[in-house]
């Protein structure tokens, strides 16, 4: 299938799915009873290249080993209709970790010329105990990626929905501040981004540290759970947490977890004879993201924390082995997912990746000496910590790389790069803000924002907005892309800001680790 042909044939799968029961989907938001849980399978089925099987979760997986096949298919100027500054989902939302399959849209405006904290949510602070590494401490607020969802509903409210550090999803007027629904409550803390459904079915999805991926229906009295995955339907290697945002596409769920697999579930969504929405998710795929040669390489460590990318019939995802994979879905249907890209690039690769209008990639990796083996540090300093790949390529898909270490400190990138007209826009872990052209990967501009800057920058009307570990909100005016200069300054507090804003009707939605949400305007 060529790529101009995707888009379209995307929407029109949308449509069908939507007509018959678009009627009843557009009032599904509020009450309602709960209806039953759905019961995941008790078997897994693993893809890898074009081999399928059927495995016992208790049953121990060795390592698979994997193969690169390149397809020569780019088509430049090609632009699918939903990558670039477009929603995935209703017209004013912010349904995902970046707005959408290609993590490329930041939110709407218009941004206020001089914006000030309107409120903070809750009246006390968000706080649990985690234990990380037999630690246990109190963790607070919202931290990497933790980007809200926000979109105006129905009955002409914004809601914002977002997960936090006391171990709860929660519900919140975008316009007061207050609570608009129950706190759904889990095992416990929710560190990654959720994902609001973009096919107009009000469900939710979003994983937590308490080794499960959800999904909630929203058209109860309160949300309800339909349906969760166990880190350990699989035997993964390294941590059970869900930190990856998961992909909702053609009534697909594409996710990856800390267990270093990734998954394809077809949702089956629906709505049943009482007018409740429903799901009956079929694993199409569970694939480890890793290899025995990886394993060598960069030892157990290989979970995926970054969100999975989409470009056409191509899923993207990395892992903290220093890998970064696409696979081909044009099949998934069948269970078959087969390889197309395979780079081994060094360094942990949390952040997750971006695609250009014309299918580059654009990957920020870790750099940390100090837990990386020699010949990882080796191909890590050798790539660099941002870099462009070219995945259609027939040599070598690396277009450019920058060299973003300091000696022996930690450095490089936790943050997604926002791109917009022809440059990205990042913040480094040693605290650097920074421009790059995307074509020639030259550092034109930089400023520092403060050590330690994992949130990823947005850019809505020529305004490019950043979090910072100072605990503050900054705003650069883009007149020139590649000369950004102040226009303001938000201080919320003195913690650090680790999570990513969403920005919907000029509104900037930010949590902090002081506890709190803080809408601007």
């Amino acid at each position: 299938m060529s790529r101009s042909a995707w888009p379209i044939i995307t929407v029109l799968t949308v449509g069908t799915v939507l007509g018959a029961a678009a009627f009843v989907l557009l009032n599904l938001w509020d009450g309602g009873p709960p209806s039953t849980n759905v019961t995941q399978a008790s078997v897994s089925t693993t893809t890898v290249g074009d081999t399928t099987s059927t495995l016992d979760p208790s049953t121990t997986v060795a390592a698979p080993s994997t193969t690169t096949t390149t397809v020569l298919t780019r088509q430049p100027g090609v632009i699918p209709g939903w990558t670039v500054s477009q929603p995935w989902g209703r017209e004013e939302s912010m349904s995902m970790f970046r707005g959408n399959p290609t993590r490329s849209w930041y939110g709407s405006g218009p941004i206020a010329v001089s914006p000030s904290v309107r409120w903070s949510y809750p009246e006390s602070p968000m706080c649990s105990n985690s234990t990380v590494s037999g630690e246990t401490r109190v963790w607070c607020g919202m931290g990497w990626t933790g980007q809200p969802v926000a979109y105006v509903r129905d009955d002409g409210v914004t809601e914002v929905i977002f997960g936090a550090y006391d171990r709860a999803v929660h519900f919140v007027n975008g316009e007061t501040g207050q609570a608009l629904r129950s706190r759904f409550v889990t095992g416990d803390l929710i560190k990654g981004s959720v994902t609001l459904d973009p096919d107009g079915y009000p469900l939710l999805y979003f994983g937590s540290r308490d080794n499960r991926l959800r999904i909630l229906a929203l058209d109860r009295n309160e949300p309800v759970e339909l349906w969760s995955l166990h880190a350990n339907e699989v035997n993964g290697i390294w941590n059970n947490d869900w930190d990856g945002n998961p992909s909702i596409i053609d009534d697909i769920m594409y996710v990856g977890g800390e267990n270093g697999w990734f998954f394809a579930y077809a949702l089956n969504r629906g709505v049943d004879s009482e007018g409740m929405v429903t799901v009956d998710p079929v694993q199409l795929l569970a694939m480890p993201g890793y290899d025995n040669e990886l394993l060598a390489k960069s030892g157990r460590n290989v979970s995926i924390e970054s969100s999975v990318v989409a470009f056409e019939e191509r899923i993207y995802f990395t892992n903290s082995g220093g890998r970064v994979v696409g696979v081909d879905v044009s099949d998934i249907r069948s269970g078959l997912a087969p390889i197309v890209f395979d780079y081994y690039a060094g360094g942990d690769i949390d952040a997750t990746p971006i695609v250009d209008q014309d299918g580059y990639i654009y990957v920020a990796i870790e750099h940390e000496p100090a837990q990386m083996r020699a010949v990882e540090l080796e191909r890590n300093l050798e790539v660099g910590q941002l870099v462009k790949f070219d995945p259609y390529a027939s040599g070598d898909p690396r277009v450019w790389g920058i060299d973003l270490t300091s000696g022996n400190s930690d450095s490089g990138l936790w943050a997604t790069p926002a791109l917009h007209d022809g440059m990205l826009y990042v913040s480094t872990h040693l605290g650097d803000l920074i421009a790059v052209d995307a074509a020639t990967g030259d550092v034109v501009w930089s400023d520092f924002v403060g050590w330690h800057s994992w949130s990823s920058p947005a850019v809505v009307d020529d305004i490019l907005v950043v979090a910072t570990c100072l605990g503050e909100v900054r705003g650069y005016s883009l007149s020139d892309p590649r000369e950004p200069v102040s226009a303001w300054t938000v201080p919320i507090s003195g913690s650090c800001i680790e999570a990513t804003p969403a920005i919907l009707n000029g509104n900037i939605y930010i949590g902090s680790r002081d506890g709190f949400l803080h809408a601007l305007r």
